[in-house]
Order: structure tokens, then sequence, then C-alpha cells
């Protein structure tokens, strides 16, 4: 696992004409701030990364979905294959998709729409299965609306009109999001003995889709790849969001904003919890960059492909694949 060290890691910080405030390395921006949506392009182009306060989600909705979260993972195996296997929803353990990628984590995939099946849960959670969807259906809303004001600013940011160019992807009715619940539990021998290396949780990727709104537990185990290649791990916050630009963003900018790639390593001692949004467009949007960020003789960086061509190359592959390499336009040479 490469890391920087401590007093790197500490005075590590953005120069690029950023007035973002920072905490060790990672952009800190508050969406009430006056400034905040040049502190969101300069986090998306430096990083594709970044922590979000005054986010406007009521704590109370997060914690409760956080406790029912945990009583689900708190059930035993038995129980708790009775909602799985992922299809691709439902409950998954250890393994992450059909190509042989594997972590420390068990998860719960749903989507997102608002009559979603929850049947598999009706027979683990009996009547409180109701409560389950509500909380969830509830959640989801909240961090949407979330996701859809970011990207509205970040299209302020950009100058980009109309002002919901991206937003209005999450907010279809047939936008193809999905929500995730991933528990890492307690892992006591970190060390791989095959390689000598930190153990997994879940493997380094990207996020194919145009954004992604994570909470966790106070538990560490997220870290983040800088351009450089390094690792940098996220220090845990349980009241505050972090945003990933996806796949679909970057290409949607051209490249301007960056999809970031990440993973999550093993805790010995503690589980992590985390709860992931992931806004995706319908699937037969044409994903290609928008004509107003095409300046002067700039040309298209990728090729135009529909979400479910992109989707469902995506889910062929594993998770450290370059998932873009197919759709980039090879410069002549």
């Amino acid at each position: 696992m490469v890391v920087l060290s401590k007093p790197a890691f500490e005075h590590f910080s953005i120069t690029k004409n950023c007035t973002a405030a920072f905490f060790p390395g990672i952009p800190l921006v508050d969406l009430s701030k006056p400034d905040s949506k040049a502190q969101l392009v300069n986090a998306c182009e430096e990083f594709g990364f970044f922590k979000v306060v005054n986010h406007g989600v009521p704590i109370h909705l997060i914690k409760e979905l956080e406790s029912e979260a945990a009583r689900f993972f708190s059930l035993p195996l038995s129980d708790k294959a009775k909602a799985g296997p992922p299809d691709p929803f439902g409950y998954g353990d250890k393994r992450i998709g059909p190509n042989g990628d594997v972590g420390w984590v068990e998860y719960l995939l749903l989507t997102t729409n608002t009559q979603p099946g929850y049947q598999k849960f009706a027979s683990i959670f009996g009547e409180a299965a109701e409560n389950f969807r509500r909380v969830v259906n509830e959640y989801v809303f909240a961090v949407r609306r979330m996701a859809c004001e970011i990207l509205e600013m970040l299209a302020d940011g950009l100058k980009i009109q109309p002002r919901n160019a991206f937003s209005k992807l999450l907010m279809d009715e047939k936008s193809d999001s999905v929500f995730r619940l991933n528990h890492y539990p307690p892992c006591p021998q970190l060390q791989d003995q095959s390689n000598g290396r930190n153990l997994i949780g879940f493997g380094e990727h990207t996020d194919p889709q145009i954004i992604s709104v994570l909470r966790s537990n106070n538990t560490s185990g997220l870290q983040i790849s800088l351009k450089d290649g390094s690792w940098i791990p996220v220090p845990p916050d349980q009241n505050s969001f972090f945003i990933n630009v996806g796949d679909s963003l970057q290409v949607m900018t051209n490249g301007r904003f960056k999809s970031v790639r990440h993973r999550v390593v093993a805790n010995s001692s503690k589980s992590r919890l985390s709860m992931i949004y992931f806004g995706g467009p319908p699937l037969s949007e044409k994903i290609a960059p928008l004509p107003s960020l095409m300046e002067g003789e700039e040309d298209s960086l990728y090729k135009e492909f529909t979400w479910f061509e992109y989707k469902n190359n995506a889910y062929k592959t594993r998770l450290a694949d370059n998932r873009l390499g197919l759709f980039e336009k090879i410069a002549a040479s």
C-alpha cells in the first residue's frame, strides 16, 4: 500500500486558484458559502473527490438508516442470504461482480425506483420491512436532492446552460440510479499471507455513473488515488458526505473533471458501514462531451455511447480495469 508520509500528508493542498478549506489533503466545501461553486469546480478538476458540509440531509435520517443497515448486517448469514444472490439487486457476500473480484465485504444493492422490489426483505424483516423501505426511500430522496444541487452548482461554475444539464439526468423518472449499503466486518488478520499486502475490503476502481454520494460511520478504510498514483487515506466523518466524480461526468466534461480511483482497505478491529447513492442517467441517454464545453478547435476525447452500452461493458470488466479505455478516441498519428 502506497501512502504519503505523515508530514507530506499534513501539508498536501491545492494551490491552483482555490480558496477551499481543507482538512489534510482532501477538499472541504461548505455548500452554504458564496464561493462554493468555484471550490467545487476546482475539486472536481484536481481530485474528482471532495467532502461537503451544510449539505441539508437531516442527521436523524442518516442515523435511522444506519441503524436499519446495522440491524440487517448483524443477522445470521442464513437470514441475510434470503435477500440474495444479487441479480443484480439484493444481498452479496465477498464476491463483487461476476468477474472474479472479491473483497472483505458484504453488501445490499438496491434500485432507487420509487417502487422497488422489497419482497426479498419481507421474510427477513417481517412487518419491519415497510419501515426499511420507507427509510431507504427518504434517504435516497434527500441525497439525490443534494447531488442535484451540487451538479447545478458545477454547471453554474462551468457557465453551462441550462444549469440542469447534469441534474436532469438524475431527476428523470427513468434514471438508472442505484443505492448500495456496504458492511466491512473487522478483520483481525490484515496481512494477506500470499503477498504481504493489506487485505482489500473493496478493490480499486472508478464509479461509472455521473456522481456518487458516500457516507460512512466513524471507521477508517477509504483511500483515494492522486494524479501521481499514490494513495491517501480519507479521514472518516460520520456527519458529512463525500462526493465522487464518476466516469460519465468525466466524459460529459471532456476530461476536465476527473473520475477518482478509490478503494477500501480492511480494518483490524472495527466494522465499517458505508452508504452510497450512485446517480446514473436513463439507460437510453447518450453520453458525450457537452457542446458548450468544446471550445474552438477542441476535439472530443471520447466516442459517444449510451449509458446502457457503458454499463453493460463495465459489468463485464474487472474492478481495476480502465472502463473508459474502449470509448476513448485515439489521436491520429
